[in-house]
């Protein structure tokens, strides 16, 4: 086009860039560069003379012109000629300057076009900007600053013109008096020095390589002058950095001798600023700077400044480093870097300078002294070589130091020495030593130990961690130190205080002793020779073994413990090389597959021991395993503060005395052992017991010899004797040393040889276990109080008692003191407080007692009694255990110590296993079974259990002999099977199945026969965990069945008796429990009581005269069962006339009259009959003013409602529901509908508000979910469940309460009837049809709501229903009310769906009925005009083309005026019918047809934008029906591709792919989709209005030069004008990119 049209174009976007909205005119900006891409020459002239024209636009307006400006030079460079190149210069270098005042981002843009042209154009940029640029004169900043800008972005094009600026510059230096103006000079000083020592390096690249330095060093100098003399004394703060920055860079361009001579003043100067500004970085940046110019002249004069600098220097690295402080980390990186160059010019001076601030004690200096150290250590290696013995002397007070920052500091500087040969000098070693005591630090030690000003920091940025990482980094990736680590890290393995650090030194030592065996060492890996202090090999064995005990400690000591025992083989002993390698190499394996959550302990343990004691075996050596055993003794005191590691280290040297074969060696060891043990300690005495009893196996006899010795040995006598000397510590620590010994005795006799125990057992151990506990004050015995030595004896007495059961001789063996142990074991158990369970000392004596029984001879009855008593006393009536996993020991104690209540119960039943030994047994528990505490109970369930299944597998039957109590016994357990705990429940279940199969033992049955009965008792009890109390009911019931089929005659009465007695059980469940067994048990085998029928009435009478037990209202229903099988009208009668509504026991009378079928179908005729004669409601004003009626219930359609409510929810009903269902569906939905939003009567309101007095209903009066529920159970009796489900998950019962969802409920009703009810429907709908003419709208709606859905299931074909469905529907076409007409037209479009094959052959009747209800008179924009549409919507799909020929495009005109209807529903059943049209017609599209679809497609795309999803939705759905009638590939595919549900495109996007291919297939269309988009730019929808002007951009963007005529550009560019002052930011910025796609026009 013309250029005018550009000018007026661009003239508008400029006019728009005023807007408010920072969006819009982010918009604009790309459109203005938009239109540079397509005419940068010209663009670019528009915005020069719009900014010369609009003189008074404000600066963020030209602004962004100005940057638009910018990137449309920057992108056309090279395509702008020198004029244009000139104009914008002028035009920028007038904008930048036109006002003196500084005006950041405004005159910032003017300088940034300015360096863009200058990429290309230099010449001309630098000849406008010298021309400002006049010697004498000021210069404006802007200008100063774009030749700063030119020198760093064209250095090369900049530098030859640095002379002449230069020199025009430094005379001007004087007359900047403005700080501002100075830091803009120094700025540019600092670019141009850059830009020039750029320029120098690059010669080779240079246009001019015969530039030299010398060129600029006198100019610099002058200024640095200036510079440094004067301005750097300035009090602003950035005038003094802008200085110092700049001093930087214009150092390396000083003549050498003035740079000499400047150093004194110049170092100092900057210096002084450290004090003056808290951000150094750029100090310390210029700093280094200097640093290096001055070095590379060779300067002599550095030396002096050396203190002050280094000073300086140090004060900067000492600050603390915050990472969340950027500046600072910069700093220290800028101090370290001038470190650097003092390092390499001046070691002696900077070492000598730092090493004296290691001895301070001051945090800082030393944690900064040391980074220095570091980083000199690395970065000036070659100078530091001859200083390394110096530099490792210095640190030894920082090794000292005890703080964690200091510490991580140390181990650094230590990692970098070592990397350089440091650790290979004397000294060294103590730095490795250093390291390995930071492994062994301990996260409770670094904690405590005094964290610095800043805190710790974080856990992976510890102290030991960064230790450990140094120590393997530097045994595995520095060659050199393996001669330092190898073998002096050995030495650290052994010593307490390197525990921690044990997992890194194996780690560490075994990569280390890979590589010399890799190397080719020699065969032993540790050379002794010339090393004294190396751990000998029995030492290491012992402490990485021990260590081993727990393997997840300490980062997982125990599998790198073991890889390094497994390595170090041969050198502990030449014979272990295959054993150890593979046994070492599977319990490492079986580590790696565990947690310490999952690894067993004392398995582990035990795998361990046997490891030690094969190794013992194939030494072979008595020599070597002494000395072995005693360096493991020798390192007992080592594990003072690990129990579990002493006490597996005692086990260890029971393994290893038990094979020494020198009984000296053996005696002494023990000796020693009994003589250093800390008896004060628990672990210790578990540890010393355990030791004794291994050694036991090998060494009985002097095992038991020595503990006597040691009891009569001077040691001994000369403990107590001390213990004696303080009277408070004498009772406590004296029980103790008898503990321990007691202790002894028992895993004495628990290892030993049995053969050898039985002789020795009352003789050798318990005389003398007795003889420590009692003790003799005047000759009378006096138990012991400790409780200690209390749980010691009997845990050793179970351990006694069980080494005496389990030997082969145990039968033939006399236990002379068994009574007396009893007792003793009884007189414990009944000391212990039963408050809670805090010791395993009940667990412990009743195991005892449990062997103990076992054993010769019998303890007499009333003694055994006794002992069951007392026990049980003892657990049961412990508070409950605590909840948990199970896992926890307080709860694990509990189940051990009812596990051995259990052992102990059943060895004492084993005495004597007849009914009466039973009976006995469950006698003591009966009590507990009784209690009102549901854990007592619990326990004494189980206990019982326990002991029936044991008496059960250990029943032995001679002869037939009769279960005399067995009807007691089932009576007394049965009704637990209700109880409130589950446990007990299943427990009760578990006693009655123990007891029948005992019943069937005593009858003569085999053991392992099987009762199919008594078998059902199991799945019942599986289902008894977490029951609803209907089915846990049932279940007793089937209980009681079972017993009653397995119980004998004779004892059915106990049981009964039994179970009468249980009706007044504390807890309810059980009483309910026991009326339903007694119930049952009556019905099954009351035949066989009639002599005792007179004793059983007697007792339910009694009973019965308790109203609230369940079994009365029982007996009353059978009363009124009986009336009403006699007067069925009578009894209805007088029931309605029940006050409403009907209390609890009206109901139940109700519920009475179902329970045979005859009776029912009588009463539910009648309530029928009394539901639908009378009116259902009556129009009433509830208040005199009121404008509306309403409508009250009449009273008895209401009873008789509620009435068959109760009848309909018994199950017996069902026979007479199914044979009248038509009629009780019909009647209940129509009494539903007149139901909906009526009230009750004010007298059943009023009775409402006083029925405090009044019996409790069982239901709410309210009419409607009287009706609902009564549908329901109407539904569920006749066998209709699944309707009622369906109906329920779809919402629909809630749906019919209410008027808004009443239809919409019926249809929900309607579609699971035809789903799930369909052989009910024929008749259903004949009584429903009649309501055809029925007086209340209510009724005809609701009928044809349910009819018009039944024609969307299949149902209605295939039950030969859907002629006269659809013939009565027709017939209700005219019906005055418009709900029925929408109803009649959802039902006729309903046929689609449900019988689609019938569609054609009724298609006249179905498109005349729509079309009809198109042009409803009524209301052309109401409900019955958007049924006709979605109506006709789902019936085009079914129809042939030449079907439809005739009313496609009356259609297609009659929808287009609800495309923009205010009706969100009109609008989105419009597009989604215009969808179905063209799929309709797909291949056959008439073109009058396909110009409604071309003419459609504006609205369409833009209604994409609809506020509505839905319509945006059916839009989407119609653009993809569109597709294939358009005839053009491309366009189909960009909708199918774009447009899917689901998929949320990019309007832009599809806009640009849509319009692309219209414009290619219809550019002829263009003119009309512009106009119909113009309408568009009034849409009262803002998304709507947005998208019209995208549109119309991207079609313009499209069209083809051809097309052109078609466009109106005065017209849109007007319209768009007209958007870009719309309030919505959204549509302006819409306009503004659209104002950018006309550039295709310019």
């Amino acid at each position: 086009m013309a250029k005018s049209y550009v000018k007026k174009l661009s003239s508008t976007l400029m006019d728009a860039i005023t807007d408010k909205d920072p969006l819009v005119q982010e918009q604009v900006y790309n459109a203005l560069c938009a239109l540079g891409e397509s005419q940068p020459e010209l663009t670019l002239s528009a915005c020069q003379e719009h900014l010369r024209q609009q003189e008074k636009l404000a600066h963020p307006h030209r602004t962004m012109i100005l940057k638009a400006m910018e990137a449309v030079v920057s992108s056309h460079l090279g395509r702008l000629d020198q004029s244009t190149a000139k104009a914008v210069i002028l035009l920028a270098s007038n904008e930048m300057t036109k006002v003196k005042e500084l005006v950041g981002d405004w005159q910032q843009a003017a300088s940034s076009v300015l360096v863009a042209v200058g990429r290309r154009f230099i010449n001309e940029v630098m000849e406008e900007l010298l021309g400002k640029f006049v010697p004498g004169v000021l210069p404006h900043c802007c200008v100063v600053q774009t030749l700063a800008s030119l020198s760093v972005s064209n250095a090369f094009g900049t530098v030859p013109f640095l002379p002449a600026i230069l020199s025009t510059l430094l005379p001007m230096l004087g007359l900047a008096k403005q700080d501002a103006t100075r830091a803009v000079f120094c700025c540019a000083l600092q670019s141009f020095s850059e830009s020039t020592l750029e320029y120098l390096a690059n010669l080779d690249q240079a246009p001019d390589p015969t530039v030299r330095k010398d060129a600029f060093s006198s100019d610099i100098f002058s200024a640095y002058e200036v510079l440094f003399t004067q301005w750097l004394q300035s009090r602003e703060a950035k005038l003094r950095l802008a200085v110092v920055q700049a001093l930087g860079p214009m150092s390396h361009l000083l003549p050498n001798e003035k740079l000499e001579e400047q150093l004194p003043k110049l170092i100092p100067g900057v210096l002084s600023l450290y004090k003056k500004h808290a951000e150094a970085v750029h100090v310390s940046k210029s700093l280094g700077q200097i640093l290096e110019a001055s070095v590379s002249v060779g300067s002599r004069t550095l030396e002096v400044q050396l203190d002050a600098l280094l000073a300086a220097l140090h004060a900067q690295i000492c600050v603390p480093v915050e990472l969340s402080s950027p500046s600072v980390v910069s700093n220290q990186k800028e101090v370290l870097r001038c470190f650097t160059v003092l390092a390499c010019c001046a070691p002696d001076r900077l070492l000598a300078f730092l090493l004296p601030k290691l001895d301070t004690s001051h945090e800082r200096i030393r944690v900064g002294t040391l980074q220095v150290l570091r980083h000199t250590i690395n970065a000036a290696a070659a100078q530091m070589e001859v200083k390394k013995p110096f530099i490792l002397s210095s640190m030894r007070l920082p090794l000292l130091d005890t703080n964690n920052k200091v510490k991580r500091a140390v181990v650094q500087v230590i990692s970098a020495m070592a990397h350089h040969g440091y650790l290979e000098q004397p000294g060294g070693k103590v730095m490795v030593e250093y390291i390995v005591q930071q492994c062994a630090l301990g996260p409770e030690l670094e904690k405590s130990e005094s964290p610095g000003p800043g805190g710790e920091d974080p856990a992976p940025d510890s102290v030991r961690s960064i230790s450990v990482s140094t120590l393997y980094l530097l045994s595995s990736t520095v060659d050199r130190m393996d001669r330092v680590l190898w073998p002096y890290l050995l030495e650290f393995l052994t010593p307490a205080p390197f525990t921690q650090a044990l997992s890194p030194l194996c780690r560490s030592l075994a990569h280390l002793a890979l590589k010399r065996r890799e190397a080719g060492a020699d065969t032993f890996l540790i050379q002794y020779d010339g090393n004294a202090n190396l751990p000998s090999p029995y030492a290491i064995t012992t402490r990485l073994l021990v260590m081993s005990a727990s393997p997840y400690l300490g980062d997982g000591r125990g599998a790198a413990s073991l890889r390094l025992l497994s390595i170090l083989h041969h050198d502990v002993h030449p014979q272990l090389g295959q054993h150890w390698r593979a046994t070492l190499g599977r319990l490492v394996e079986l580590l790696d597959e565990h947690t310490a959550e999952t690894l067993a302990q004392e398995e582990w343990e035990d795998k361990l021991l046997t490891f030690l004691q094969d190794t013992l075996t194939i030494v072979s050596d008595n020599m070597w395993v002494c000395q072995l055993s005693l360096e493991m003794c020798k390192q007992l005191p080592c594990y003072t503060g690990t129990p579990r590691e002493k006490m597996f280290l005692y086990k260890c040297i029971g393994s290893v005395l038990a094979a020494v074969s020198s009984k000296d060696v053996v005696r002494k060891r023990l000796q020693e052992l009994l003589e250093a043990a800390r008896y004060q300690e628990e672990a210790e005495r578990q540890g010393l017991a355990a030791c004794f009893g291994i050694c036991a196996v090998s060494h009985l006899d002097d095992t038991l010899a020595q503990l006597a010795d040691f009891v009569r040995s001077d040691v001994f006598r000369k403990s107590i004797g001390i213990f004696s000397l303080f009277k408070d510590r004498n009772e406590n620590e004296v029980e103790k040393v008898k503990s321990a010994l007691v202790l002894c005795y028992g895993h004495v006799a628990a290892r030993a040889p049995r053969e050898l125990v039985l002789a020795r057992a009352e003789s050798d151990i318990l005389c003398n276990m007795f003889q420590y506990f009692n003790s003799k004050v005047l000759g009378v015995k006096v138990e012991t109080k400790d409780p200690t030595l209390k749980l010691c004896l009997v845990q050793s007495v179970r351990m006694v008692s069980h080494a005496l059961c389990s030997s082969p001789q145990a039968s033939a063996f006399h236990c002379a003191q068994k009574a007396e142990l009893v007792a003793q074991m009884m007189e414990l158990i009944k000391a212990e407080p039963l408050d809670a369970l805090r010791t395993p000392l009940r667990k412990e004596a009743m195991a005892a007692c449990a062997y103990l029984v076992s054993l010769e001879p019998a303890l007499e009855e009333q003694m055994r009694a006794d002992v069951a008593r007392g026990c049980l006393h003892s657990i049961l009536a412990l508070p409950p255990e605590p909840a948990g996993d199970g896992t926890s020991g307080l709860e694990a104690l509990h189940m051990d110590t009812a596990r051995s209540l259990e052992g102990l119960l059943m060895g004492l039943l084993r005495r004597d296993l007849t009914p009466r030994g039973l009976q006995v047994m469950v006698e003591h528990l009966i009590p507990w079974i009784k209690s009102p505490r549901g854990h007592e109970r619990e326990r004494a369930l189980g206990v019982s259990a326990c002991l029936l299944r044991f008496s059960l597998e250990h029943l032995h039957v001679s002869a037939l002999v009769p279960f005399h109590n067995l009807g007691l016994l089932v009576g007394l357990f049965s009704p637990r099977c209700a109880d409130l705990r589950p446990a007990t429940r299943q427990e009760a279940v578990g006693c009655v199945h123990s007891l029948l199969y005992l019943q069937l033992g005593y009858e003569g049955f085999a053991r392992d026969y099987r009762d199919d009965v008594a078998e059902r008792l199991l799945a019942l009890r599986d289902g008894l965990v977490h029951p609803d109390p209907a089915v846990l009911f049932h279940t007793c019931h089937s209980v009681a069945q079972i017993i009653g089929k397995r119980l004998p005659p004779d004892q059915l009465i106990s049981l009964l008796l039994t179970l009468f007695e249980s009706l007044g059980d504390p807890d309810k469940n059980c009483a309910r429990a026991a009326a339903v067994m007694i119930n049952c048990l009556l019905k099954e085998r009351g035949a066989v009581l009639l002599e005792k029928v007179p004793e059983i009435v007697s007792v339910l009478r009694s009973k019965l005269q308790e109203p609230l037990e369940e079994h009365v209202l029982k007996a009353a229903q059978h009363s009124v069962y009986l009336l009403a099988c006699q007067h069925c009208a009578a009894v209805v009668t007088s029931l309605l006339g029940s006050p409403l509504p009907f209390d609890s026991v009206t109901c139940t009378l109700w519920r009475a009259l179902a329970v045979s079928p005859g009776l029912t179908a009588q009463v539910l005729e009648l309530l029928l009959e009394k539901m639908c004669r009378d009116v259902p409601f009556k129009e009433s004003r509830p208040f005199l003013l009121s404008s509306a009626p309403g409508r009250v219930a009449t009273v008895l359609p209401l009873a008789a409602t509620s009435a068959l409510l109760e009848v309909l929810a018994c199950p017996a009903a069902g026979p007479a529901v199914l044979e009248r269902y038509a009629d009780l569906f019909a009647g209940l939905l129509l009494r539903l509908s007149c139901s909906v939003g009526v009230q009750l009567p004010r007298s059943l309101q009023a009775k409402d508000r006083r029925g405090a007095g009044t019996p409790p209903a069982t239901r709410a009066l309210e009419p409607c979910s009287l009706a609902v529920d009564a549908l329901q159970a109407m539904l569920l009796r006749a066998g209709s469940e699944e309707v009622v489900k369906l109906v329920e998950r779809e919402g629909g019962w809630e749906l019919l309460r209410t008027s808004e969802g009443h239809e919409e409920g019926v249809a929900r009703l309607a579609s699971a009837m035809a789903k799930h009810a369909g052989p009910r429907l024929p008749l259903a709908m004949k009584a429903l049809v009649s309501t055809q003419s029925c007086v209340y709208e209510v009724q005809r709606v609701t009928s044809t709501a349910f009819l018009a859905e039944l024609l969307r299931s299949n149902v209605a074909k295939d039950l030969l229903l859907l002629e006269s469905l659809l013939d009565n529907l027709a017939a209700r076409q005219k019906d005055a009310s418009a709900s029925v007409r929408r109803l009649v037209l959802r039902g006729l479009a309903n046929v689609a769906t449900g019988s689609p094959d019938k569609v054609r052959a009724h298609s006249p009747q179905l498109l005349s009925a729509m079309i009809a209800g198109l042009d409803d008179a009524d209301e052309p924009h109401g409900p019955v005009v958007l049924e006709a549409m979605e109506g006709l919507a789902r019936l085009l799909a079914l129809l042939e083309p030449g079907e439809l020929r005739s009313v496609l495009l009356h259609v297609a005109i009659r929808i287009r005026p609800f495309f923009d209807s205010e009706n969100a529903e009109l609008r989105r059943a419009a597009f989604g019918l215009f969808g179905h049209l063209h799929r309709a017609c797909h291949g056959d599209c008439e073109d009058v047809f396909l110009e409604q679809a071309v003419g459609g497609l504006a609205p369409l795309l833009l209604h994409l934008r609809d506020p509505q999803a839905p319509v945006v939705s059916a839009c989407r759905f119609a653009l993809r029906m569109c597709g294939p009638n358009l005839e053009c590939a491309e366009l189909e595919a960009a909708f199918q591709k774009h447009l899917q549900e689901g998929r949320g495109p990019h309007l832009g996007e599809f806009f640009n792919v849509a319009t692309k291919h219209l414009m290619h297939r219809f550019p002829d269309a263009l003119g009309r989709l512009l106009s119909t988009s113009l309408f568009y730019f009034k849409s009262p929808w803002e998304g709507v209005r947005a998208a019209a002007p995208m549109l119309v951009g991207f079609l313009v963007l499209h069209a083809d030069s051809e097309s052109t005529p078609q466009v109106d550009l005065e017209q849109l560019l007007a319209a768009l004008q007209l958007l870009l002052k719309d309030p919505a930011p959204a549509v302006r910025m819409s306009a503004a990119e659209a104002l950018g796609r006309l550039v295709k026009f310019a």
